[in-house]
């Protein structure tokens, strides 16, 4: 798809895939109008990374982007995001950009609710190498730090710690995915070359929650 001048949302995780998918959708002429951010019920923490909402806002200030956020359990998830679609479609925004990369179910769940509206799906990042995907990532100049591991994967000893090749190297050696596309992990985005400033996080205390490892945050 050409979105040489087109106006699109970014649905918008906080961790590294949504943001590179942002970064090369930008570099491809697409106008970012908008970050997508579904929340935990309560509407305080992303639902799938546990980011504090004042941090996903501070990382839409720096990257001058407006955020938009609803709250939904995984069982009303389908249905919220869908909303927040027909409001897009109904303003005259008719491209949505996700970064996912070679999970085939993942693609179709973004094709069974964008089609129906008739929002058309921009994948920047699909079927392209995961390894070459976080190199990428990584000697552009962005900066991640691991928010969750999966217990049964992740030792709890790499919350907390900022990607880079020697990491990489590590979640591999303990027999891990290093994209973590397999939800091994998941992080978030503090710098990197479409941020004004760096986003600010402060670690805090550790927490398990259905088999995976949060490391809170503060924004």
């Amino acid at each position: 798809m050409n979105i040489q001048d087109k106006a699109f949302f970014c649905s918008w995780s906080g961790g590294k895939d949504s943001c590179l998918a942002l970064y090369r959708a930008m570099a491809n002429g697409g106008r970012p109008a908008s970050l997508l951010t579904i929340l935990a019920e309560g509407g305080l923490r992303s639902r799938s990374h546990g980011l504090p909402l004042q941090v996903l806002q501070n990382q839409a200030r720096s990257l001058g982007i407006p955020l938009l956020v609803r709250a939904a359990s995984w069982e009303e998830y389908t249905r919220v995001f869908s909303e927040v679609l027909r409001e897009f479609k109904s303003k005259g925004l008719d491209i949505g950009v996700f970064g996912d990369i070679d999970i085939e179910g993942h693609l179709q769940w973004v094709e069974s609710v964008c089609k129906p509206i008739g929002i058309k799906p921009y994948h920047p990042l699909w079927q392209q190498s995961r390894k070459q995907l976080l190199t990428d990532f990584l000697e552009a100049g962005f900066k991640a730090t691991i928010v969750v591991v999966e217990a049964s994967k992740l030792d709890k000893s790499f919350l907390g710690r900022e990607l880079s090749a020697a990491v990489l190297e590590e979640i591999e050696a303990a027999g891990a995915d290093a994209a973590g596309e397999n939800g091994e992990y998941h992080t978030v985005v503090t710098d990197g070359p479409i941020f004004s400033t760096p986003v600010p996080i402060k670690l805090g205390e550790l927490f398990e929650e259905d088999g995976y490892c949060f490391i809170n945050l503060e924004g």
